[in-house]
């Protein structure tokens, strides 16, 4: 009976002293990051740079899974239901937390609602390029021509709600012109087939989107609505030049679960900030439109708050217009 006893508190006590040294090793094996977009998406490959230079601060693999579709909704719903044990983390994109309501389950998220923050990512300020056949060369001359001509000047939409409609919309309320809004489901390729057909003036979206469109000289970047002129287009202004305190970016955080160990946290938002000031990070992101920024867990919930206030009112104007 002794022995049998003396082997039962052997057991309880390695298994006590397995789960101490899993909790401080965390993490100790490969860490998924979902995200709602797809294989070579601009989101994607932001996430897998991050992940691999995040992975080698914190001594683990971190490992992408693509989950599109649902408007992010279907991502959303698989971190939020996934085990809150740390090896399974979220990189929400700014449309699911700035988006009409109704437009996909369970969305807009919210922090710390839904998820905790673990850090900001990166952000992708958002481009306005001109056809080459439009003639237009600055945003004071697409001002200018859509006063002149109100409804005329078609500008792509992809995505209704999505952050390049509410740049479109946002441009519209701050100079009081009137675009003429062309939605497309297909994402920047079907909008840059018809843009190279003739049929739209105006693209709005992220380099990536657009690059080799502008690389060929189908289109021509007018302005960037960024909070400063971008190293990589030293002569290509910001909107804010000509419109004062505009601006407008795609952005990605990394969030957890509710209800994950309390160590996580504490344990990757230092390492998330590292990777965001890393300068290996920044040299591959910067060419793809990508411009990581170092915040605590503190400053991303306040960022997101702020982003959701300042687009709520083109929101609610979107979602008045007829469809």
């Amino acid at each position: 009976m002794k022995t049998l006893h003396c082997l039962v508190v052997t057991v309880l006590l390695t298994a006590i002293a397995g789960g101490q040294a899993q909790a401080q090793g965390y993490p100790n094996k490969p860490v998924r990051i979902i995200i709602d977009s797809a294989p070579g998406s601009t989101v994607d490959v932001v996430t897998r740079v991050f992940a691999d230079k995040l992975g080698e601060f914190v001594g683990a693999q971190f490992v992408t899974v693509n989950q599109p579709g649902g408007g992010g909704s279907i991502a959303a719903r698989l971190a939020a239901t996934s085990p809150p044990d740390g090896y399974t983390l979220y990189s929400p994109a700014a449309s699911v937390f700035a988006t009409l309501p109704g437009a996909a389950p369970n969305l807009p998220l919210h922090l710390p609602r839904d998820f905790l923050p673990i850090g900001f990512v990166s952000e992708q300020p958002m481009f306005i390029a001109a056809t080459a056949e439009s003639g237009i060369t600055s945003l004071a001359e697409l001002i200018a021509l859509a006063k002149s001509h109100p409804g005329e000047v078609a500008y792509a939409v992809t995505g209704r709600g999505r952050i390049t409609h509410l740049t479109g919309e946002l441009l519209q309320s701050r100079t009081g012109i009137k675009l003429l809004n062309v939605p497309y489901t297909g994402g920047p390729a079907q909008a840059l087939n018809d843009a190279l057909g003739g049929r739209i003036s105006i693209v709005i979206e992220g380099f990536p989107g657009i690059a080799s469109a502008v690389q060929g000289g189908a289109l021509k970047p007018i302005a960037v609505a960024s909070r400063a002129r971008l190293a990589e287009f030293p002569n290509l202004p910001t909107v804010a030049e000509t419109i004062p305190d505009f601006f407008a970016s795609g952005w990605q955080l990394l969030v957890a679960p509710l209800g994950v160990p309390a160590d996580v946290v504490p344990k990757l938002s230092p390492e998330l900030r590292k990777t965001a000031d890393d300068g290996d990070v920044r040299r591959k992101l910067a060419p793809l439109g990508g411009y990581p920024r170092a915040m605590s867990p503190e400053e991303t919930v306040a960022f997101v708050e702020a982003e959701q206030k300042r687009w709520q009112p083109i929101l609610d104007q979107i979602a008045q217009q007829p469809q």
